[in-house]
């Protein structure tokens, strides 16, 4: 028998069913409906080039939930994702490319196809790495997925049918569903802007994606997960089959990548194979630990900080002289944008190990246990 309490006091549950519910409690409930709500009058309320940003947080966020699953919940550590992201980019072009054009193509214009499409070539990649995590571990496995990217990156530079060459670069899959095509103005009857559908687009997929990875972390994979994660020997006692787990983390991981991969570069049409290197995963690893680890909210806030520090960089430096280029007197963004990933990462890991969920998780449970301390 569950026991409510009417201020929903943190982490007490009274009976299994409700500890492991998706929403376990209404606060939660209406919480989550508050922000899907205001996220989908978002685009209503913005300007356009802000809703590139985020939008583009939205895309990142899907990815890094991939990434979450694997070395989050799983505690697998990949710094390969970059190439998982690739080859669903370069399959979703392919699958909706033109077959009579230079590059391949199979002209496959049916978004929900090419978009699937890529997320399974990038899970069958997943599941043929799969393997080394049952041999590697830590620091070994790192290395391993890190070079992923080097071997990507040469097969995407070199294979110019398929990526067009580091300097033409090629098309990517263009997003058009039930006659409303995404990424041109006014191609619908609202009248809406390629912005906004491109962001209500990625809005609706975002949402599957986390609701679909909140189910596998309170499933018996998730509990698995943990269990590796936690101490995979002793999991493996208990009975947990550590290589089928594995196996299922990094294809979970890989798939997700590649469906991120597929819409990062649906909105600008283009991109090359310089696109994917070990930037893009250092990039998702600091999604991971700025917002939190083995957290779906967490992601999706970290995310969109990220999305979002190239307009910082290009604001703070003009209130840090000695950050601003010699050469000029505007500031060298890129390289101020790269600082803040490194002091951003360092921040959190020394101050905030949880991420901004810990720092969200800190402030609701003080109200929730107001006036204790407790």
């Amino acid at each position: 028998m569950s026991i409510g309490t009417p201020w929903g006091r943190p982490e007490l549950y009274t009976d299994y069913k409700q500890d492991m519910a998706l929403l376990n409690t209404r606060a939660k409930t209406a919480g989550v409906a508050a922000i899907l709500v205001v996220a989908a009058l978002l685009p209503l309320l913005v300007a356009d080039d802000l809703l590139v940003i985020l939008g583009g947080g939205l895309v990142l966020a899907i990815g890094a939930l991939g990434l979450n699953l694997v070395t989050g919940y799983a505690g697998q550590v990949s710094l390969g994702h970059a190439f998982f992201v690739g080859v669903g980019a370069y399959t979703a072009a392919v699958m909706a490319g033109d077959p009579d054009g230079r590059y391949l193509g199979l002209g496959i214009d049916f978004m929900p196809l090419w978009l699937l499409g890529a997320g399974l070539v990038a899970a069958l990649f997943g599941a043929l790495v799969a393997p080394l995590a049952t041999r590697l571990r830590g620091l070994y496995l790192a290395i391993v997925t890190l070079g992923l990217v080097f071997i990507g990156q040469y097969f995407f530079f070199e294979w110019n049918e398929l990526s067009g060459g580091p300097q033409v670069g090629r098309e990517a899959a263009k997003p058009a569903l039930f006659g409303i095509e995404f990424t041109v103005d006014n191609g619908f009857k609202g009248g809406w802007t390629e912005e906004q559908k491109l962001f209500w687009l990625f809005l609706v997929i975002l949402v599957i994606a986390a609701v679909a990875a909140r189910n596998i972390a309170r499933s018996r994979i998730g509990r698995a997960f943990a269990a590796i994660r936690d101490r995979d020997v002793a999991a493996g006692v208990m009975g947990v089959n550590l290589t089928h787990y594995k196996v299922i983390a990094f294809t979970l991981s890989s798939f997700y990548a590649g469906i991120a991969g597929a819409l990062m570069y649906s909105a600008s049409g283009h991109f090359t194979p310089e696109s994917f290197s070990l930037l893009m995963s250092i990039q998702f690893i600091a999604i991971v630990l700025i917002g939190g680890v083995a957290t779906v909210s967490g992601t999706i806030m970290g995310a969109l900080l990220i999305a979002m520090l190239p307009r910082i960089a290009g604001e703070l430096p003009a209130f840090v002289p000695f950050l601003s280029s010699s050469a000029s007197e505007h500031p060298n963004v890129f390289e101020f944008e790269q600082v803040m990933y490194g002091v951003l990462i360092v921040a959190f890991l020394l101050f905030e190990p949880r991420g901004l969920f810990g720092i969200w998780h800190r402030i609701r449970t003080y109200w929730k246990s107001f006036p204790f301390s407790y």
